[in-house]
């Protein structure tokens, strides 16, 4: 593992799709959100990115995405790069033609259009014909078959575990090479968000897809990342190996609510930073 100064590489040998090097992020010309955030996404792999609420997780995915500036915000310092270009200039839709989409916390599905039309959007930016498309569509089906049940019925009266498939099927309508994937787990039950997060590793394991996590459910993403990164305050506090995540002390008393001490209650959690190791 490192700390937030050292380098912070995934794999030294692995072929990268995402390079995030040392960005700054700043809303309204005046707030600094992100201090200097640097990751690595190999091909193929799952990565987790990790904080509390607030953290600075969204706000690196809408980075990558090229979502701020709907929220007046922009990288001022730093690139990033996909799949070996810089790509801050480009808009969201030149980026997701290159195969790289967000699915955004909330899961944010079309309510009045069917489950199917929503998944039919996801391909909008496509030219390779009808015929691809709906192969592409019975492989979504396939891999989620409660939205083959509910196929007609209109996305806004489906459950959020429904719509979340659904986000994540239409993310995938567009081919994509990565996707960044928003707090999948909030709002849903556990047996779900173990259902949500097998999905993800099947199609990380079966379609070749790069998955980066931003999540507040620190246990279950690092059963399932190979890597994670832990941000706090708008910077990177810890990253390593989610073997080493897990079993690291500090990790498991302030993200996982287990120490040498027993379970850790939130009022304790809350004052951590002075204890933490890795700041001192």
């Amino acid at each position: 593992m490192t700390k937030p100064n050292d380098a912070q590489t995934v794999d030294a040998g692995a072929e990268t799709i995402l390079s995030v090097n040392n960005i700054e992020v700043i809303y309204d010309h005046v707030i600094l959100v992100l201090k200097g955030v640097s990751l690595t996404i190999p091909k193929g792999g799952i990565v987790a990115l990790l904080g509390a609420n607030g953290a600075g997780k969204t706000t690196t995915l809408k980075a990558v995405s090229n979502l701020l500036r709907a929220e007046r915000g922009e990288v001022t310092k730093g690139k990033i790069l996909f799949d070996g270009d810089e790509v801050q200039s480009l808009s969201p839709n030149e980026l997701v033609r290159r195969g790289c989409i967000q699915v955004m916390e909330g899961r944010h599905c079309f309510g009045h259009l069917s489950i199917e039309e929503n998944l039919l959007t996801g391909a909008y930016t496509r030219k390779d014909g009808a015929a691809a498309v709906r192969a592409d569509l019975e492989m979504v089906y396939n891999y989620f078959p409660r939205l083959r049940e509910r196929r007609q019925s209109q996305a806004g009266y489906t459950s959020g575990g429904e719509q979340q498939m659904c986000a994540i099927g239409r993310a995938l309508m567009s081919r994509p090479k990565m996707i960044l994937l928003d707090e999948p787990s909030m709002g849903l039950a556990p047996q779900l968000v173990e259902e949500i997060f097998e999905i993800v590793k099947q199609l990380n394991d079966n379609e070749g897809v790069s998955f980066l996590l931003a999540e507040q459910n620190t246990n279950v993403a690092l059963r399932y990342a190979t890597y994670g990164y832990i941000m706090e305050s708008g910077r990177i506090v810890l990253d390593g190996d989610a073997k080493a995540l897990r079993e690291n002390e500090d990790v498991k008393e302030f993200y996982l609510g287990v120490g040498g001490e027993g379970r850790k209650s939130f009022k304790n959690v809350k004052h951590y930073k002075r204890r933490k190791r890795w700041l001192a």
